[in-house]
């Protein structure tokens, strides 16, 4: 009950953000623009953030003859956790990651790369798996769907306003060399806090799906040992993810800067595995 408080004060921190920023980059022009937006953007990622979100990842719908074993195991995991079966994806990539979307349980999809199936044996893939349930069953989906969806809009609204200053229209009642400067400070620090906003939404909703994840597949270190090989594959090879949905995958997919770690949505892989690791030691 606290952790979802802490979420809803969160994402009310980011729309108002979003609203503030625009009137800050653009006037009175900008705040109405900002304020649509949010409500717009909220509406939508409510309705339709699985269809967004798998259409980014270009994932594809698998039924139960073209993917047997997935389906198998998605399907016993679903009646260990007491929900409804979701609807199932694969992603053609080779970087090793999944990721669940939708509003609700019974509105819901997992997602997994072809290269996460290929590298993971069936007792890891069940640990992933019920770790995506986990965020099915927590409702965490929902929120991370909005949140991404926020994280976005705020990004393309700076960008929109880069534009409009660079052809010189924009802010509409004060164009003084203060106000200018005010804007663009808020272009670059609006996209920086809101990704900061949706790191704190997603970190301390990834140990509780780990928990309660290890506790639908039976294994906690089927997923700790999954985890550890997911790490690897994202380091050696990068997924191309929209940076907005990044931390709705089990593993960051996005690396290749040195302070990527810095502004990781996700905690540190190896504090999950100890968590993890200590949970099969106080089950033995």
């Amino acid at each position: 009950m606290v952790n979802n408080f802490k979420t809803f004060v969160l994402l009310a921190a980011m729309t108002a953000l979003l609203i503030v920023a625009g009137g800050v980059m653009g006037g009175r022009n900008g705040l109405m623009i900002s304020f649509v937006l949010a409500l717009v953007m909220s509406f939508g990622s409510y309705w339709f953030s699985d269809k967004i979100a798998l259409k980014m990842s270009g994932a594809r719908e698998v039924d139960a003859t073209q993917a047997p074993e997935l389906h198998s195991m998605v399907r016993n995991l679903v009646q260990r956790a007491s929900l409804p079966m979701p609807k199932v994806y694969v992603m053609p990539a080779m970087t090793p990651n999944a990721f669940a979307t939708g509003r609700d349980p019974k509105h819901s999809a997992v997602a997994v790369t072809e290269g996460l199936m290929q590298i993971l044996d069936r007792d890891e893939m069940e640990g992933v798996l019920a770790h995506e349930l986990a965020h099915i069953k927590n409702r965490d989906i929902l929120i991370s769907s909005i949140a991404a969806t926020l994280a976005g809009t705020m990004t393309g609204l700076a960008n929109m306003f880069q534009w409009a200053m660079i052809f010189g229209t924009g802010r509409d009642e004060d164009n003084s060399p203060a106000s200018m400067i005010s804007g663009i400070a808020m272009m670059i620090l609006a996209p920086i806090a809101a990704g900061l906003v949706q790191m704190a939404v997603s970190r301390s909703r990834e140990y509780e799906a780990d928990r309660i994840g290890a506790q639908i597949c039976g294994r906690p270190l089927s997923l700790a040992n999954a985890l550890l090989k997911l790490e690897r594959g994202a380091q050696l090879v990068p997924m191309a993810a929209n940076p907005a949905t990044a931390h709705m995958y089990i593993v960051n997919p996005l690396r290749g800067a040195s302070f990527a770690k810095l502004f990781s949505t996700h905690p540190a892989t190896d504090e999950r595995v100890a968590r993890l690791r200590a949970m099969a030691f106080g089950q033995s």
